[in-house]
């Protein structure tokens, strides 16, 4: 992740800095456990900001859910629903896609746990 976040910088091409941040705060949360937590979660917020900036709604949906995932973890699932509710609801079309169908699932799920 750090090279291809160095690649980004010298190319200037940041299309999918977001997805970088959020695939490695994956990669920290199975690698660190739980202090690796608030790394994990700051990765998570700058790929949710840099897809906004963007206008990325399939990066910010895939950054919102590992957020929203890992606040469920965390049992702060009024902040994860309030987070992934309103990205999921911008979409029209797609449902049978794998981050919407991830999306979809998280969101009954900490429906179900309120």
């Amino acid at each position: 992740m750090a090279e291809a976040l160095v690649v980004v910088e010298s190319t200037g091409e940041g299309y999918y800095e977001a997805e970088i941040h959020r695939r490695k705060g994956e990669l920290l949360l199975m690698q660190g456990g739980a202090e690796a937590a608030a790394p994990a979660d700051a990765c998570f917020r700058r790929a949710l900001a840099l897809a906004r900036r963007q206008g990325a709604k399939s990066h910010e949906l895939r950054a919102g859910t590992s957020l929203a995932r890992l606040w469920r973890e965390q049992g702060r699932l009024g902040e994860a629903l309030r987070l992934l509710a309103p990205m999921y609801d911008w979409f029209t079309e797609g449902f049978d896609t794998p981050d919407l169908q991830e999306a979809r699932r998280l969101l009954d799920e900490l429906s179900a746990e309120i």
